[in-house]
């Protein structure tokens, strides 16, 4: 378990772009449960959209990503600093299965299914309840910046 403390050590992300509130389980290697609390306050509910708000898919999966690159450090036993960065390398087969919205804890488990040369790819699910929100596989690798 991690709370937004030790998150907040380990992602260089800050308001409004940090996406995960807590780690609720992590194996090293393998997969990680985080949560992400949805509230009316989020900055994108004002413009998407105002009659109806909803959770932009991008940042559901920028929450699994999160998510994954929490993983990444535990798996490698490294805590990131001012000169590294993780990016976002690729997504594929993203699917959005139903709206998240203010209220909803969204759930993400994501496994590692591979790492090789620095490149970690997992799979992503994002669960509101039992219900499957957003799913995708997920590249990300971490480099060194001048």
């Amino acid at each position: 378990m991690m709370d937004i403390h030790a998150i907040l050590k380990q992602l260089p992300h800050r308001y409004p772009i940090l996406l995960v509130d807590r780690v609720l389980a992590i194996e090293p290697g393998k997969s990680i449960r985080a949560l992400k609390n949805v509230t009316i306050n989020e900055p994108f509910f004002t413009g998407h959209f105002p009659h109806r708000p909803v959770m932009p898919g991008v940042l559901m999966l920028e929450a699994m990503a999160q998510s994954a690159a929490l993983l990444s450090f535990a798996t490698a036993g490294v805590t990131p600093d001012d000169k590294s960065v993780y990016y976002f390398a690729g997504i594929d087969g993203a699917r959005f299965k139903r709206p998240v919205e203010p209220g909803d804890q969204l759930v993400m488990d994501v496994s590692l299914l591979r790492m090789k040369a620095g490149i970690f790819k997992f799979k992503g699910e994002a669960r509101v309840g039992e219900e499957l929100a957003c799913e995708a596989e997920l590249m990300c690798t971490m480099r060194t910046i001048a």
